[in-house]
């Protein structure tokens, strides 16, 4: 009886994987915790990969957790390959699109260091409870991006958005203001309006027939939150000090940021940067700021950044659990007794 099936397709340098899990009581039965099931192999930019299924978690520590990990088959004593790569479900279109992709950390696949994955890819009893689980079986998507090999000859041609990110810098042509707090920020409102609806409406809407010296007052949003969002807006990608070596974001003022900038991207219509906040937030979680994250993702409509919250509340024993809940949850009103 076949336990995995899969699809492939493939560009020069990049490629997805479905892989359906069928007989997965059975497969969950047979294979202890730690113990993996492959893929059959597929053939992405040059390279041999394989997919790594743990039906009981890969340690004891997340045992409750399913995982799934790319390997790189026959890597070579010399080999060292840059991947960005996306696990999701079939049905997650949104974390399947290249820009998403081409968005995540790059992981190096090395001779002594062959796979990467997600240990905590979605807890078990969540995923069998879901509508992704039907007739025993279930389907997960691996995007992966492979980088160019390193060149050793001088890079030539300049690096994506340099020409924006010195605009931005040297405010050339600046046709617009923003006052936030005492700082202000130069701004072109073509680049604005191309990035972003509603700077699109506010710009060409509204204030159509202001002078070209107008200041916009910003009053909801903070200023080095304001500087982070232009950042995004001209380069694609996040300011330096948010970009840690891995997805996890590394500190606690730059997680207080990506709060802040999952916000500020929600007023603007910036999807993809909420996408990103998003997706730092849910390396982030813990006991100090669960309660808070939960909070931003019901206001703001992250499903996946609320899922790993949940997720993370269910594996805390009851005391803690019962903690968090009366943190987050709205107290109720007291009741009025009588005699």
């Amino acid at each position: 009886m076949s336990s995995s099936a899969s699809t492939i397709a493939a560009g020069a340098t990049s490629g997805y994987h479905v892989l359906k899990i069928k007989g997965y009581s059975f497969i969950k039965s047979a294979f202890p915790n730690g113990k993996y099931i492959e893929s059959r192999t597929f053939r992405v930019a040059g390279h041999t990969w394989a997919i790594n299924y743990y039906p009981n978690g890969i340690t004891s520590v997340a045992a409750d957790y399913v995982p799934f990990y790319l390997r790189l088959c026959h890597p070579g004593a010399a080999a060292d390959v840059r991947v960005k790569m996306v696990f999701t479900f079939i049905d997650e279109v949104e974390m399947q699109a290249p820009s998403y992709v081409r968005a995540r950390t790059p992981r190096r696949f090395v001779a002594n260091n062959t796979s990467w994955g997600y240990e905590k890819f979605i807890k078990r009893e969540n995923l069998e409870r879901s509508e992704r689980f039907k007739g025993d079986c279930f389907t997960v998507r691996c995007d992966i991006i492979v980088a160019p090999a390193r060149s050793t000859r001088r890079r030539t041609t300049p690096q994506p958005f340099v020409h924006f990110r010195a605009l931005l810098q040297s405010g050339q042509g600046a046709d617009v203001r923003f006052r936030v707090g005492s700082r202000t920020f130069p701004a072109h409102r073509c680049v604005l309006a191309a990035r972003s609806l509603v700077f699109s409406a506010e710009l060409y809407g509204g204030m159509k027939e202001s002078a070209a010296d107008h200041v916009v007052e910003v009053d909801d949003v903070e200023a080095d939150v304001f500087r982070s969002l232009l950042h995004f807006i001209y380069t694609d990608s996040l300011p330096p000090e948010m970009e840690g070596q891995g997805e996890v974001v590394e500190d606690d003022a730059s997680a207080s940021m990506a709060q802040d900038l999952l916000v500020a991207a929600d007023r603007y219509g910036m999807e993809r940067l909420k996408v990103i906040c998003e997706e730092k937030l849910c390396c982030r979680i813990d006991t100090k700021v669960a309660g808070t994250i939960l909070v931003l993702a019901e206001q703001h409509h992250c499903r996946r950044l609320k899922e790993a919250c949940f997720d993370f509340l269910d594996t805390l024993d009851a005391v803690v659990a019962t903690d968090m809940a009366s943190r987050i949850l709205p107290k109720a009103s007291p009741l009025s007794c009588s005699s």
